[in-house]
């Protein structure tokens, strides 16, 4: 046990890479595989070695019978017992050892090792896109692509080592062996490999481009089953399974289509393969056989050659289809790397740093972004938001509030002007320490699909128990939770929640989101409708827990719900884009602008979100 776990340790599986992925084949497997290229190519040479031992069977067998026709059956066992002895001993102990080594050297160092270091690091790359490039794509479909590539390079990796270092070994034996025998011997077999590699050049790049087609329209299918299955409850209450599944059996016969344009060449490749492997023995052995009327070679000479044919013969079949996987794992790295081997639209400066521990002042410096278009987002917002202040952000949809916030946590940049914590430019800071200094409650509340407990530790990863409780409860969350049991029987703070926590109802979700946001205490506090989904009760009784929990801190909150931010220290009304009002609740009030028409308008203690109405 002791020597496997340091067999499996020789590869360091989560090491992180350098840099990001090239975009370019070669150096794209350079990048997946680098920090294991050691053991790889130790597994290499004794595959290599296990790939010799198929000559030396040849040639020991070839002997074995020169010495029993030379001898005859009364003087063999006699005359050659060194010979017997290394018969027994090759076949019986040094050969096994041979392919045991390899084997292990595969198995135990290489396979478990290289899929998780490639994934990882495809992984790391892909959590630090964008929101955008998750919003471009299907979540299962990104997600396929991150394991067919990580599994693509692994069985390219681990099929060079098993077949191709073990095929080439055991041919470059073979050539020296039949040289030794006759030129002309190793001269046919040389021209069956000419023949050999132009049937394998002629074939191969036409299995990879219908290879990385079929693997793009797998993940496509993958995908969109994935999009149905998130989305099922959407489904079935418009009553809407027949379209969801015309969608998929549409996406699967593309699919299907593939597959038999990559099944037609798969078929043409093998007969042809298997017709010049009929050729090979026929040369070889046929050849002996003439040599040896001529009196060139000896009947062990014949035997030798004819096991070589014949080893060679199986081997390139297995080799010319161990190849056709590569070139299939090749066209599904290709793919992969057209979805993940992109740039970071969002990255961190090359020097920058963290963020040190905030007081909270906020200032959005005539700040501008619009997602490229020509309306939509926020522009030209002058702000300050001190440390310490309580702002009530209100509009009707589109107005840009949660433009306004996604500028503050860097979900985008800034088109034009500049937003500063504490006077830090925020694309000056890593994303990272950032984020980790500013708490965010959204109306859409997002759960995994882990333990109630793992949930709000979300906030404050290694919390403990009290600590997640204590929050919990200033949430109003302690009861349900307490309550709990999953499907699993799992209790209280151990149950799971469900895919999205599809098994809490909206305030439930909204009360953990907000018990996650109270554990993670940040001087930033963001706001965006954090209790639009709960009954009035819970909501009074939040609010209370609210106000303590925003004591110090600095305060962003968005509401439709005026009556939730009448409290606030400033109110800021925007309205296009634009902040078109700004002062407390009294003051708005007795302006009689546009946020006094929200609030004498509002049907339930809503703004109506319709901006033209809203504007009447």
């Amino acid at each position: 046990m002791t020597l496997s776990r340091t067999l499996g340790n020789a590869i360091d599986a989560f090491r992180p890479a350098d840099g990001p992925p090239p975009q370019s084949l070669g150096k794209f497997f350079r990048w997946s595989l680098k920090g294991s290229w050691p053991a790889l190519t130790v597994a290499g040479i004794l595959s290599s070695l296990a790939g010799v031992t198929e000559v030396v069977s040849a040639l020991i067998l070839g002997w074995v019978i020169d010495a029993a026709l030379a001898s005859g059956p009364d003087r063999f066992f006699a005359d050659h017992g060194l010979l017997i002895a290394s018969f027994l001993i090759f076949y019986m102990v040094l050969r096994p050892l041979a392919f045991g080594i390899s084997s292990a050297s595969n198995s135990i160092v290489v396979g478990p090792n290289v899929l998780p270091l490639v994934l990882s690091r495809l992984h790391r790359w892909t959590l630090g896109q964008a929101v955008t490039f998750f919003d471009n794509d299907f979540a299962g479909r990104i997600a396929t692509k991150q394991m067919q590539a990580a599994r693509a390079v692994t069985d390219v990796a681990t099929e060079v080592i098993n077949t191709v270092c073990f095929a080439l070994a055991s041919v470059i034996g073979s050539v020296i062996f039949l040289i030794a025998i006759d030129n002309r011997i190793a001269l046919a077999l040389a021209v069956w490999l000419v023949a050999y590699i132009l049937l394998i050049r002629f074939f191969m790049p036409r299995v990879r481009v219908n290879s990385a087609a079929r693997a793009s329209s797998r993940a496509m299918v993958s995908g969109q089953v994935v999009d149905t299955i998130t989305n099922i409850k959407t489904v079935k209450l418009f009553a809407h399974a027949a379209f969801e599944d015309r969608v998929a059996l549409k996406s699967m016969e593309v699919f299907r289509e593939k597959s038999l344009e990559f099944g037609v060449i798969s078929t043409f490749f093998r007969l042809s393969l298997m017709t010049l492997a009929g050729v090979l023995p026929v040369l070889l052995i046929g050849g002996a056989v003439l040599l040896w009327m001529q009196g060139a070679s000896t009947a062990g000479d014949i035997a030798a050659a004819g096991a070589i044919a014949m080893r060679i013969a199986q081997m390139s079949g297995w080799v010319s289809f161990t190849l056709m996987s590569i070139y299939t794992s090749v066209g599904e790295v290709e793919d992969g790397m057209k979805t993940l081997a992109v740039p970071h639209a969002l990255a961190d400066a090359p020097d920058a740093h963290e963020l040190p521990p905030i007081k909270g002042e906020v200032r959005f410096d005539h700040a501008s972004f619009a997602y490229g278009r020509k309306r939509g987002g926020v522009r030209d917002i002058d702000l300050t938001i001190r440390a310490g202040e309580k702002l009530g952000i209100v509009g009707a949809s589109g107005a840009g509030k949660s433009s306004l916030v996604s500028l503050l946590l860097r979900l985008y940049d800034t088109e034009s002007g500049d937003v500063r914590v504490d006077g830090h430019d925020v694309r000056t800071v890593t994303q990272e320490s950032l984020r980790r200094q500013i708490g965010m409650v959204t109306q859409e509340t997002a759960m995994f699909n882990r333990s109630a407990r793992d949930n709000i530790a979300y906030g404050k990863p290694g919390a403990t128990d009290d600590e997640i409780i204590a929050a919990a409860r200033a949430a109003e969350a302690h009861e349900f939770i307490s309550q709990m049991i999953d499907h699993n029987g799992r209790k209280g703070y151990d149950a799971y929640l469900g895919e999205r926590g599809v098994k809490l109802s909206g305030g439930q979700r909204q009360r953990i989101a907000l018990a996650r946001a109270f554990l993670k205490d940040a001087p930033i506090l963001v706001l965006d409708e954090a209790t639009s989904a709960l009954d009035s009760e819970v909501e009074a009784n939040i609010q209370d827990a609210l106000s303590r929990v925003m004591e110090g801190k600095t305060v962003l909150a968005i509401a439709h719900r005026l009556s939730t931010i009448s409290a606030m220290d400033r109110i800021v009304v925007l309205d296009d884009g634009r902040i078109v009002e700004e002062g407390t609740h009294e003051t708005l009030l007795a302006k009689g602008g546009l946020y006094a028409r929200y609030w004498n308008r509002q049907s339930g203690g809503f703004i109506g979100t319709d901006e033209k109405e809203a504007a009447e």
